[in-house]
């Protein structure tokens, strides 16, 4: 039987589009999306060019919210609400783990310096069933 945290796994474990939510300077939310990936520890990471808004807003405030799972209304199945703290890392380790060749259409290589990458731990998650009206929670 498949545990809570298998489920979340299910759905970050591979490449996921997700709806990233940040605070501007001016105390409000702002949603973009982003490609993110986690790993078994159900941390979260995604490219990001360092001079963005997105990284400016995390820098500021790193309490994040993201919303994945769901690809389209035809195909809606599970999904997952996250709140964590975000971090931007520049480690040149880090970059040149995370590099997919993907990224070339946005960045020269893992030692661009415009490539960073925002780390995403969570600190809740609730995952939403097909059916259910009420949401599993993990917390760490």
């Amino acid at each position: 039987m498949a545990t809570l945290k298998d489920h979340i796994l299910e759905i970050i474990g591979r490449p996921q589009l997700a709806a990233l939510a940040t605070v501007t300077e001016e105390g409000k939310p702002w949603v973009r999306y982003v490609m993110a990936t986690g790993d078994k520890d159900l941390t979260l990471r995604f490219a990001s060019f360092l001079g963005s808004r997105k990284v400016a807003q995390v820098k500021k405030n790193p309490e994040v919210h993201l919303t994945c799972g769901v690809t389209s209304p035809e195909s809606a199945d599970s999904y997952l609400q996250i709140e964590g703290r975000a971090e931007v890392t520049t480690d040149e380790a880090q970059r040149g783990d995370y590099w997919k060749d993907e990224l070339k259409r946005y960045f020269s290589g893992p030692d661009d310096p415009n490539y960073c990458i925002v780390k995403v731990v969570p600190y809740r998650i609730e995952y939403m069933a097909p059916g259910s009206m009420e949401p599993e929670v993990w917390v760490p």
